[in-house]
């Protein structure tokens, strides 16, 4: 079981949702017959930012450039590359921030974004794709100056460090790079469900429910839902193959 990696403590899961969408730029990373997907990170909202990549220059692991799956507009953007798998993190300066600091080493940042099928005119849904087994959390509000350039250059792959804006209210989530990663195929977490206003939302799906102890529509980020009881993040383990 994943809690044993780090001895007895309580620990606990929290689901959050990254990654291109179609409110930020008009679509959704593909989703592959076979399960497997490409990850798309949002595009960079800094124009400062020292990116030098465009979706047109990042290669997919299917050999394909980014931009293939995206609107021709998006194509010639920077990434905004949070979370990054290089060296395992995840950053936020905004309202997720206080959430970030509620993590604790042998956490599990479990991230969710949404895909679609290239294959099947349906619409797309939400996924886990992609986890970090926390190892620490820098809250750069308690760093000194140097301190905090020395971090930066720590974890120079993050999008935040490329950023050119202050690192106040930064914070970054690094994680155990043995224990993180990228998941070989996508799991769906989310099923189609009326809202109130009639608009058909994506919420977990009945049996995520009952497994993760979690409820309600996952479209927005904010709030991260927590996942918490035992039971569930051995369910949650489980969907993300931490389970040995």
């Amino acid at each position: 079981m994943h809690r044993l990696l780090y001895g007895a403590a309580a620990m606990k899961a929290m689901l959050l949702r990254v990654g291109m969408d179609k409110g930020t730029d008009g679509a959704l990373a593909p989703l592959f017959s076979d399960g497997s997907f490409l990850y798309i990170p949002p595009s960079e909202w800094d124009t400062t930012s020292r990116e030098e990549r465009t979706y047109c220059t990042m290669i997919g692991w299917n050999g394909c450039p980014l931009a293939t799956y995206l609107p021709p507009r998006v194509g010639s953007c920077k990434p905004h590359d949070d979370p990054e798998f290089v060296t395992c993190t995840y950053g936020d300066a905004s309202t997720k921030r206080r959430y970030l600091l509620r993590l604790q080493k042998g956490d599990i940042l479990a991230f969710y974004a949404g895909l679609q099928p290239v294959h099947r005119p349906v619409m797309g849904g939400l996924y886990l794709i992609g986890y970090l087994t926390v190892e620490r959390v820098i809250d750069f509000n308690t760093l000194a100056p140097k301190q905090v350039t020395q971090c930066l250059r720590q974890y120079p792959h993050n999008a935040h460090a490329k950023q050119r804006a202050s690192a106040d209210n930064l914070v970054i989530v690094v994680g155990d790079c043995t224990r993180s990663g990228l998941l070989r195929s996508a799991v769906r977490i989310s099923e189609g469900r009326a809202m109130k206003n009639g608009r058909i939302g994506q919420a977990l799906s009945q049996k995520c429910e009952q497994l993760l102890g979690v409820q309600g529509f996952i479209e927005r980020s904010i709030p991260p839902r927590l996942v918490e009881s035992e039971r569930s993040i051995e369910a949650l383990s489980d969907l993300l193959g931490l389970k040995t």
